[in-house]
């Protein structure tokens, strides 16, 4: 075996053959790849195989996409066949609800280039003549898709790979992994000690314990999953194409052909965990025993709606071990705090999205930039809060509901409520409907009294519409509180404090007693934060961004290397907050404290740290509503105490609650974006608007280069806010947005604005195309609804209001 290598890829089932091969592709030879046992053995050997593009995220349906067509081309550069069936995807509706899923996965198909469409259940019956169609009222066909044969693939990435120059070592246990001081590895095995500058854990089942090596707690677990292989079915016995690979939603069962018979699988809803504490080191191409008692009544929904099925014997059942992560995403980039130490695990869709995987990966590891973003399956996603407890229970969770719908206004219950603020038992009184963002505990909007505070799932206006009407209306009319400690907060300190900002964001940095809009950029010049920083003193400064990427951001600033001078620090858990908005927030905060509030003497974009009440706070004139507004920070121990002391005082101001739904309404009445929604890593500051709050005078910042050019050609989309006509339900995100009945841009959020009566969509179209007034068609569940650009906010265009 090699002493050395560049890279060392850990795990040899269809992850690891793909990063292997990935990297060799990108010039970097010298890789190595060790598995334990066989190539396969974990549980690549024993997947169904299937490929397909459906997924909620447009970017993983992109790799999706990828990862199949790359299928011919690593079969032409090993030789080796990857066995492919690309006979395409059926999807079943049986309720209103399913059949709008398919019309929202078939309008983003649209702009991604994907052959797709609804058909009738007639054409259904054609492409799968097994359906008792009188179960289903709808069906979605997609050409992407069919399966593959898991070990021809895997093998066709290995070969394809050696023939770049890659090496295996088959039948070799990494023992430990100790890291050196310039950051390389020391790969221990037991046959032999590697040198390798990256070590990639793709270890699959055995991820979790791969992790432990270097003391990290990956929030992965296994679940057994069965699928059964019938006999010769007499329906395909003079069939002369094979059936389409079918997804039955209602029943949670997938079908396709194996020879002459069917091969069908269940997400069942009581899940069983496999090896909850420990991966046996010498299980490998093993079976789970069968447990059709268990089994039996999901199975027998499958024979009802697919009746040949039920007609002929069991020729073998399959029960074998996948991993996932709490969220069925993959976990995939670097772990904070570990350099040159990579994970891509937990892809339990492995011949859909592998090639995507392994693609990302390797642009990340050679040049340092994932090259898109891939935020939903980074494994900063993810936090301390997801302890090993916290992953046994939204594993089992999330297994159960993969065949599920997972509604855009549906809150999972499993591991809740986990993190909660010290206001979090008021504010259920006064009828929260909660959220959970990082594990954290937030308020989506609150239940009048007498109004029960939950809602039901669905993809159109629910219950809660005109409860959110009215906490916008009293947010623009009076005044509202909204907590926002479910945002991400940094400390940054020392002397070299502001240089090292300097360098890590685009924008001026402020001075003290100021905040600032703080966009930061990757080096190809695109958007990974789009944060806020308040300088407290001319060392000190709090940062304010997305709670969902604080994992995210704490990684960035540790990338860029704070000298010994910069200490940064979350402050996640030492700082609660509340947002006051609305045209009589100033009169309600100033009976609290003997800052001068009004417009001349603290204004917008203000800080100032002083006494609230009994409080002490971080007080800054900010806000996200367009509002006259203010946010108050302070720590745990005061945080009850501040608000119940404004409660009091907005008594008499008609104070109310409102929540994150009524903040999506106001902020893009607003033309607000948000990141994580709007801004991504795909997109730049010119696309985005942000570009007016970067400092080009500066003579050095990441992206610079990348920024510069980008403002000197132009950018080629740009992010609007449309308005959408005669419409009975929002945009989600990710519909396509038509222009002559071709996609020229799509949608990344919506939300009906209640204080100008109209619907509204946030997306990207082509620069030539954002002009005022320009009209599109948004695909709205089937429906195409116009939709009018809107350059400037619908809600106080000129910003009086805020400044006032």
């Amino acid at each position: 075996m090699k002493a050395s290598a560049r890279a060392v890829v850990i795990g040899g089932g269809v992850v690891g053959a793909s990063v292997l091969y990935h990297l060799a592709k990108a010039g970097w030879s010298d890789v190595l790849l060790v598995e334990k046992s066989e190539l396969t053995s974990g549980s690549t050997w024993h997947a169904a195989g299937g490929m397909h593009t459906f997924n909620g995220e447009a970017n993983i349906s992109r790799l999706q996409k990828y990862t199949i067509d790359l299928y011919r081309e690593i079969e032409a550069l090993s030789g080796q066949s990857c066995g492919l069936h690309p006979n395409g995807g059926l999807m079943l509706a049986a309720t209103e609800g399913e059949l709008d899923s398919l019309k929202l996965i078939c309008s983003r198909a649209r702009y991604l280039g994907m052959e797709t469409e609804m058909i009738s259940l007639e054409q259904a019956l054609r492409l799968n003549p097994l359906i008792d169609t009188s179960h289903f009222i709808g069906a979605l066909w997609r050409a992407d898709g069919g399966h593959c044969d898991p070990s021809g693939t895997t093998n066709a990435y290995v070969k394809a790979a050696r023939t770049l120059g890659a090496q295996v070592e088959r039948f070799t246990r990494v023992q430990s992994l100790s890291q050196r001081a310039d950051g390389s590895w020391d790969v221990l095995t037991d046959k032999g000690s590697v040198h390798a500058e990256h070590v990639v854990n793709c270890a699959g089942l055995w991820a979790r314990e791969v992790g432990h090596l270097v003391g990290i707690e990956l929030p992965v677990l296994a679940m057994e999953h069965h699928y059964l292989l019938t006999e010769d079915i007499p329906e395909l016995a003079d069939r002369e194409t094979e059936l389409v690979n079918t997804t039955d939603y209602s029943g949670e069962i997938y079908l396709r052909q194996e020879r002459r018979g069917a091969l069908i699988g269940t997400y069942e809803p009581h899940g069983v965990v496999w090896s909850p504490l420990h991966t046996p080191d010498d299980f490998a191409m093993q079976l789970l025993p069968e447990d059709f008692e268990r089994l039996a009544p999901y199975f027998e929904v499958g024979f009802r709606h697919f009746p040949a099925l039920g007609r002929v014997g069991i020729r073998k059942a399959v029960n074998g071990p996948f991993t996932f992560a709490p969220d069925g995403n993959p976990l995939m980039g670097p772990v904070r705090g570990l350099r040159n130490y990579w994970v891509a695990c937990a892809v339990m869709a492995g011949f859909s999205q592998g090639g995507g995987i392994g693609l990302v990966l390797s642009r990340w590891m050679t040049e340092g930039d994932p090259g898109q973003d891939i935020i939903s399956m980074d494994v900063a996603r993810f936090g301390a809060f997801a302890t090993p407890k916290y992953t046994s229970l939204k594993v089992p969770e999330n297994y159960s509901r993969r065949f599920r719908l997972a509604y855009p206004n549906e809150e999972l219950p499993a591991a809740r409520p986990l993190r909660r603020s010290p206001i979090y038992d008021r504010l259920l009184a006064a009828g929260a409907v909660m959220g959970a963002n990082f594990g954290l505990e937030h308020a989506l909007w609150f239940a009048p009294r007498g109004m029960p505070p939950s809602e039901t799932p669905s993809y159109r206006r629910s219950e809660a519409f005109p409860v959110v009407r009215a906490e916008c209306q009293a947010v623009r009319a009076g005044v509202g509180l909204y907590e926002t400690t479910n945002y991400g907060k940094y400390e940054v300190t020392g002397r070299g404090a502001r240089a090292w900002l300097d360098r890590v964001f685009a924008c001026r940095i402020p001075r003290p007693g100021r905040l600032g809009l703080a966009p930061m950029l990757n080096e190809a010049g695109r958007i990974v934060g789009d944060l806020s920083m308040a300088c407290l003193a001319e060392e000190r400064f709090v940062i304010f961004g997305s709670g969902f990427a604080e994992e995210f951001h704490l990684r960035w600033f540790w990338q860029a290397a704070p000298p010994a001078d910069v200490a940064v620090r979350s402050l996640a858990s030492t700082l609660c907050g509340v947002s006051l908005a609305g045209p009589r927030a100033r009169a309600l905060l100033q009976r609290l404290t003997r800052l001068d509030l009004s417009a001349s003497a603290f204004k917008l974009f203000q800080v100032s740290e002083t006494a609230v009440g009994s409080a002490p706070v971080i007080l800054t004139r900010a806000g996200f509503t367009g509002e006259l507004g203010y946010e108050l920070w302070t720590t745990p121990d005061y945080f009850a105490t501040l608000y119940d002391e404004l409660w009091d005082a907005g008594r008499e101001q008609g104070l109310t609650h409102f929540g994150g739904r009524a903040l999506s309404s106001l902020r893009l009445e607003k033309a607000y974006g948000s990141f994580n929604k709007d801004f991504r890593p795909d997109y730049t500051p010119a696309e985005t608007g942000l570009e007016r709050f970067v400092d080009f005078s500066k003579p050095q910042f990441t992206g610079r280069a990348a920024a510069l050019a980008e403002r000197a050609r132009g950018p080629q989309r740009r992010f609007v806010i449309m308005e959408v006509a005669d419409t009975h339900s929002e945009v989600v995100g990710y519909e396509s947005i038509m222009k002559s009945g071709a996609a020229v841009g799509y949608v990344t959020s919506g939300a009906y604005g209640h204080c100008i009566g109209k619907s509204l969509a946030a997306g990207y179209v082509p620069s030539a195309l954002a002009r005022d007034g320009a009209r599109f068609e948004i695909d709205i569940l089937g429906d195409s609804h116009s939709a009018t650009v809107r350059l400037e906010p619908l809600y106080d265009p000129k910003g009086v209001k805020l400044r006032s």
